[in-house]
Parts: C-alpha cells; sequence; structure tokens
C-alpha cells in the first residue's frame, strides 16, 4: 500500500472556511476552464494584484481560445509584455490550436488529457479540472506545500519531486467530489493570505490551527525545508540606446534561449567602456556625435541577473542593421522585455 499523509480532518474546516473567506476575482466570479488556464499560467511567479490587469487586457482581446490560437506572434508577445516568461505564452497559443484542432475548441475534462496539452503540467491540469469542471483532481503549488508542511510538521524537502507526487496522492485520497475546486483553491487561499511565506503566520485566523503541528510545535518558521538554488549568475552588459532623429533603434532577439523573439535595444557583454562603444559602432558600421552615459539597472531572471550599463547614442548616419521605431511605437506595438524597458523613460525625457 502506498504512503501517503493523513489529510481527512482539514478537509471540511478548509471548504468551509474558503466558502467564507475567498477573495472575489474575475477569474473566480467566471471560472470557465479558459479563464481559469489563462489565469494559472499568469499567476506563475506573478503577484495576484499584478496580474488583474494583464488577465482583463488579455481576456479583452482573446475572449476565446479561437482568438489565441488564431492571435500573431507578434501581437501576442506584446500582449503578454511585462509578465515574463514568455514561453509560457507561447505554450498557450500551441494550446490552443491543437486544442481547436484535436477538442473542438474546448479544453478536455480530464486530468490526464489536459496534461497532455503543451505548458500544462499536473498543477495547472488539476487547477483546471478541479475548478472549472469540478473534477476531483490535485492541484499543488507551492502555497499548498508550505500549508501542509506545517499542518504536518513535515521536513521533507519541498523542492523533491517525490514529495510533490506524495502530495498530490494524499490529496486525492480526500478531495471532495462534490467541491474539489473549493478545497484545492481554500489551500492555495490560505498559503496566500493566512500561511504566508515571508514573515510568521497568522494562525490565529487559520481555520486548522488547532491540529497544525507546527503552531503546536512552535515550529511554523521552521518550515517548510526548502533546498537554496544556486547563486543566480551575473552577466554584465552594456545597453545602447541608438538615437536617429525622433526614432529610436531596436533589434529582434533569437527566435531560440532567453527572451526568444521578443524585441530590444542592441548591447554587448562588459560594463560600459569607450573602447567596447567604439569598437561596436565600428562593428555595426555607426557613427555618432553624442553619447550619454545612463544611470546603470539590474534585471533579476530566476537564474541569471543582469547588470546593465546604459549608453544614449545620437547618430549621425542610418545604421541599417536597427529598425527605428518613434517611442509611441515602441510602446505601443512592439514586445520590449522588462529588462530593457527600464531604460525607455529616456525618450521620454
Amino acid at each position: 500500500m502506498e504512503t501517503i499523509f493523513q489529510l481527512k480532518d482539514i478537509v471540511t474546516p478548509i471548504c468551509e472556511w474558503y466558502g467564507k473567506n475567498h477573495r472575489s476575482m474575475p477569474w473566480r466570479d467566471a471560472p470557465s476552464p479558459y479563464h481559469v488556464w489563462v489565469s494559472e499560467i499568469m499567476l506563475q511567479q506573478t503577484r495576484i494584484e499584478a496580474v488583474k490587469a494583464y488577465y482583463a487586457k488579455f481576456i479583452e482581446r482573446l475572449p476565446q481560445i479561437r482568438d489565441l490560437a488564431e492571435i500573431s506572434d507578434e501581437e501576442l508577445l506584446k500582449l503578454w509584455e511585462g509578465l515574463g516568461y514568455y514561453s509560457r505564452v507561447k505554450n498557450m497559443k500551441k494550446a490552443a490550436r491543437l486544442v481547436m484542432e484535436k477538442y473542438d475548441g474546448a479544453l478536455p475534462d480530464s486530468y490526464e488529457e489536459l496534461k497532455k496539452l503543451p505548458g500544462i503540467g499536473n498543477y495547472t491540469a488539476g487547477a483546471v479540472a478541479s475548478i472549472a469542471y469540478r473534477v476531483p483532481a490535485p492541484a499543488v503549488d507551492g502555497n499548498v506545500l508550505r500549508v501542509l508542511m506545517r499542518y504536518l510538521n513535515c521536513e521533507e524537502d519541498i523542492m523533491k519531486m517525490a514529495l510533490r507526487h506524495k502530495v498530490e496522492r494524499s490529496i486525492m485520497a480526500v478531495i471532495p467530489g462534490d467541491k474539489p475546486g473549493d478545497f484545492n483553491q481554500g489551500i492555495m487561499e490560505l498559503g496566500e493570505t493566512i500561511c504566508i511565506p515571508n514573515g510568521m503566520a497568522k494562525c490565529e485566523q487559520c481555520p486548522i490551527r488547532e491540529k497544525c503541528q507546527a503552531r503546536i510545535q512552535d515550529r511554523v518558521m521552521e518550515l517548510p525545508v526548502k533546498t537554496q538554488k544556486k547563486a543566480r549568475k551575473i552577466e554584465k552588459k552594456t545597453v545602447f540606446i541608438p538615437m536617429q532623429g525622433s526614432q529610436v533603434g531596436i533589434c529582434k532577439r533569437s527566435d531560440r534561449g532567453l527572451l526568444a523573439g521578443l524585441w530590444e535595444f542592441p548591447w554587448v557583454e562588459g560594463n560600459f567602456t569607450k573602447k567596447i562603444l567604439e569598437e561596436y559602432l565600428q562593428e555595426q558600421d555607426i557613427s555618432y556625435e553624442n553619447i550619454q552615459k545612463l544611470q546603470p539597472v539590474k534585471h533579476i531572471f530566476s537564474h541569471v541577473e543582469w547588470h546593465m550599463n546604459g549608453v544614449y547614442v545620437e547618430l549621425d548616419a542610418p545604421a541599417p542593421a536597427l529598425t527605428f521605431v518613434t517611442p509611441a511605437e515602441l510602446r505601443d506595438a512592439y514586445a520590449l522585455p522588462s529588462a530593457f524597458r527600464s531604460f525607455v523613460s529616456v525618450l521620454e525625457d
């Protein structure tokens, strides 16, 4: 018999608490499969309050799966601009096309079928199945793991996939057939609002506090146990803001790798020096009449940090390798990663 955690005592109090205390969200108020899917992808690595505006804009432009399947890559990336992790929205489009071809335009209601779609793993499949289709399926994210590891006083490493699978099996053993979405969202909501990750949990407000072993043994701040990630690699870059009259020069990134397919300002490796600038401009056959060094900018990705020195460059001749656009066009029509957005303010002065 497989080993699972004993969670039956948390089902009723969490469902009742969620029913009375859950926050209103656009995707909760209208929990169609498509709405739940879009929100869950957006909410990965992004705060709820920040997501609301992106979600509203996305659904207004792409109200149906068909719209997502048919939108151009350029416009889709622009729509996603600022959320980061652009491969996620690219996978969403791939999944939408597959849904149109194979499932008559409707996301499948099976947990296992959902997992066959690009970009949909166990968590997202469980969220869509349980919330939108009321199918008993686990949806285990960081909030769920934190709540349960504290409740159980469990010291297992939450970064281990074996533990995540054990938690999924444990939830499947107790998830209520009539309210699977309420149960899953209830644990998530607890983790987001009560059993918080930074600072002391608000145990006095928790519906499962009486049996929470971490609270009883005064170990809340010690759990969950999580293996520390490797230190992020630091990359130093010199970023050029090339101006030709009132237009700024940009170029498109490769279709592979980090930030694939997005637009960017031209840059070279290394901290700014006059030599780096001159070598780059000579290599690109660009001549200039004035330069101005800008304030340095740091941008953090999950695995790497970019330390960037910006240089404002006034050109005195065309630069054919670049695409020149107005600041308004850059703002409205070109998907520019947040890392480079930091330099846009100089165009608006």
